[in-house]
């Protein structure tokens, strides 16, 4: 049986933070942060990792508001990941990242990372938390 890939995408209008796990979708890892040049530029740029990297599944992250509806920021992101799944021909999976960001930025800080520093890391760094909480779903399935 192959074994795939899954990948977490944290997106943004600027930048465009990725992860990916490993074979066995059991980790989570940051792989980069894509600096978004625009919607046909990121289609084609996440399609070729989905493709160099045998990914199956992706999960996406929806920032729902805190009361769990889907705002405006939520419709474009929803919007984009259901063209990605088009595109790719890889089903896209919805996950709330409400406070993945703010984890992100903790984490960074409890490991000493300095304020410069985060800003470039904190996007992929959200995308592993997204994949992660995805991986842990499986897991329960």
């Amino acid at each position: 049986m192959q074994k795939h890939r899954k990948m977490g995408v944290d997106y943004g209008d600027k930048r465009i933070g990725i992860a990916l796990s490993d074979l066995l979708c059991i980790i989570s890892s940051p792989y980069e942060v894509y600096q978004n040049r625009g919607e046909e530029d990121a289609l084609k740029h996440l399609d070729k990792i989905i493709k160099d990297n045998d990914v199956d599944e992706v999960a996406f992250g929806l920032p729902l508001n805190m009361d769990g509806t889907e705002g405006d920021r939520a419709k474009l992101h929803r919007a984009f990941g259901e063209k990605l799944a088009d595109y790719s021909g890889v089903k896209v999976h919805f996950i709330d990242e409400r406070l993945t960001s703010a984890e992100a930025e903790d984490i960074l800080i409890s490991s000493g990372v300095r304020r410069e520093k985060r800003k470039e890391l904190i996007d992929k760094i959200a995308a592993q938390l997204i994949l992660q909480t995805f991986i842990e779903n499986l897991k329960g399935d």
